[in-house]
């Protein structure tokens, strides 16, 4: 039993939002309490007491849509690679480091990136993996990792007919494989979806295998509109929009979880609302690749779950806040808007979508929610209470104001340390396995 006490506690929790001196009681997986510390102390006497100095206690932080296989991309130059336009970014870049991933630079590539989340305070990710130099077995592999080092996740692989016929295949199987192990194993920290990457990439014969692959198991997670290419390629190829064709061949619907669309029409909103599908937004990584600001504002005016991800741009959720409020008040020419979407977005619809997936109360702290509790070291030079909790976290708080993160009721990193994690002999055999890739993918020794 862990108590995370003698800190200033936002819930999530409309009930009882904040409490000025609070603490979280913890006894396995789950909440068992939320109360004044003195009388948690009292109540729990031999429960281990986390010390928040103060600080800030709050939920977990959850991810809808990051790419664990870029992990091992920072300070990466490949050497003739610049490129003018979306495409030539993922030829150029993310699809050139795929390829060259072995099982060895997923779990490398695994272990940076949930090593990164769990320092900045989050404590579920939604995957979305590729590594067509090595595809069978890979989603196990990140598995393996996520387990070891105690993250929530839900993991794809991205099926794409980018290397032909055979690596396609391989991905649909790797999908289908992990989902009946997701199943079979039924761990609670643990489950699958069935990726795709962009439409421009998948054939509708494709589609047809994935949905047969499936065969209902889980919902579908995939890139939608992201760039124009898939717009034209639909248009052209196909005579409707990406949605459109995402709706005939059966992708849609209430487990299905859209990366992205950038550039979709009102038309096709409307239909992402009608089949209960939901989309993850990701504005680093938006602004990044130059592709364009999503209608987040108007798909949220209709009712549509549009979730937040880093597309792992980065790893901290707070610094995507920020950034979403920015570029959609310079797209609307407005300096009043998406506040309230941005809230609404990391801390209620990245619930709804966790929430289908694992099927526990995730991101608030009340009784009988998951056991993920995060302490920010953070103390206000301001007024704080609940009339403003979400103007310090936007304007004040980062990431790496995270000191403490519990997960499942499991102390794994406290005081900015990691707790019975080997931090030095994981980044060492990480760092070897960075230079191979980077030795394979600019042909010298590093």
């Amino acid at each position: 039993m862990l108590l995370i006490g003698n800190g200033q506690v936002i819930t999530r929790d409309p009930d009882r939002p904040y409490l000025k001196d609070g603490a979280v009681v913890t006894e396995g997986a789950k909440i068992v309490a939320v109360g004044e510390t003195d009388a948690m102390k009292k109540a729990c006497p031999g429960a281990q007491f986390v010390d928040a100095r103060g600080n800030v206690i709050m939920p977990g932080l959850i991810n809808a849509h990051t790419h664990i296989y870029s992990g091992l991309a920072r300070g990466l130059a490949i050497e003739g690679n610049n490129p003018t336009n979306f495409l030539e970014v993922l030829e150029g870049m993310w699809w050139a480091i795929d390829r060259k991933l072995t099982l060895d630079g997923t779990r490398a590539s695994a272990y940076a990136t949930i090593l990164d989340c769990i320092r900045n305070g989050v404590t579920t990710i939604f995957d979305h993996h590729a590594s067509f130099g090595e595809i069978p077995g890979s989603l196990f592999a990140i598995k393996d990792v996520a387990q070891e080092l105690g993250m929530r996740a839900c993991l794809c692989y991205e099926v794409s007919e980018r290397d032909g016929a055979e690596k396609t295949r391989q991905g649909i199987q790797e999908n289908a494989d992990f989902a009946r192990w997701a199943i079979k194993a039924d761990d609670p920290m643990i489950k699958a979806m069935f990726g795709g990457h962009a439409l421009f990439t998948i054939s509708d014969k494709t589609f047809e295998e994935m949905v047969k692959a499936n065969d209902g198991m889980t919902g579908f997670h995939i890139h939608v509109a992201e760039g124009m290419n898939d717009v034209y390629d639909s248009l052209r190829n196909y005579g409707c929009r990406p949605v459109n064709r995402l709706l005939y061949n059966g992708i849609l619907g209430e487990r299905t979880l859209l990366g992205h669309c950038i550039h979709v029409s009102p038309a096709e909103m409307d239909i992402i609302k009608e089949t209960g599908t939901m989309v993850v937004n990701n504005p680093e990584s938006n602004m990044g690749n130059a592709v364009g600001c999503a209608p987040v504002l108007q798909m949220m005016k209709k009712g549509i779950t549009v979730g937040m991800g880093t597309d792992a741009y980065t790893h901290d959720m707070l610094e995507s806040m920020k950034v979403f409020l920015i570029i959609q008040r310079h797209n609307a020419a407005l300096p009043n808007v998406a506040w309230g979407e941005d809230v609404t977005m990391q801390f209620v619809n990245n619930r709804v979508i966790a929430e289908k997936y694992f099927g526990v109360p995730l991101g608030i702290l009340k009784e009988g929610a998951a056991a993920d509790v995060i302490v920010m070291d953070y103390k206000p030079f301001t007024p704080f209470s609940n009339e403003n909790i979400d103007g310090h976290m936007l304007f004040g708080m980062n990431g790496r104001n995270c000191s403490t993160t519990v997960i499942n009721g499991r102390l794994l990193y406290h005081d900015r340390r990691f707790v019975d994690i080997d931090e030095d002999r994981i980044n060492a055999w990480t760092l070897e396995q960075s230079k191979a890739l980077w030795g394979a993918l600019n042909h010298r020794t590093y």
